[in-house]
């Protein structure tokens, strides 16, 4: 049997959180952070198959996060899709700059969420 593929979301509302496990917890083994630091204390621990990123939260922004993320040679690779209350073209061109596969603005649609990160995850197969 195949290993279910792993999510980190990380997100400061406990409301996202929940939205988001609801949706793919039935496909997808979910693993939840309510901010920054609590991701990369979980990402010491577990190498998920992508992450659900916030931009906004009090400890430390998305774009920190991210940048932590892609200069640790172990966590590089994983994709990153943010998912986030800002729709500023600026903040997407800089979240793709910074290297996120994809970009997702609150409050989204359930179906176009699930389309976004099966189509990453299907990528990153493609691409080991």
């Amino acid at each position: 049997m195949e290993r279910r593929k792993t999510i980190l979301v990380v997100d400061d509302a406990a409301a996202n959180l929940q939205v988001c496990k609801g949706l793919l917890s039935g496909e997808y083994a979910i693993l939840l952070a309510n901010s920054g630091k609590m991701a990369l204390k979980a990402l010491a621990r577990v190498r998920p198959d992508i992450i659900l990123l916030d931009i906004e939260m009090p400890d430390m922004t998305g774009f920190e996060v991210m940048d932590k993320i892609k200069k640790d040679n172990k966590l590089q690779n994983i994709p990153v899709i943010f998912v986030t209350s800002h729709a500023s073209e600026t903040l997407v061109a800089k979240a793709v700059g910074q290297g996120a596969v994809d970009y997702v603005v609150k409050p989204f649609d359930p179906d176009i969420l699930l389309a976004k990160v099966r189509n990453a995850l299907n990528t990153d197969d493609i691409n080991r």
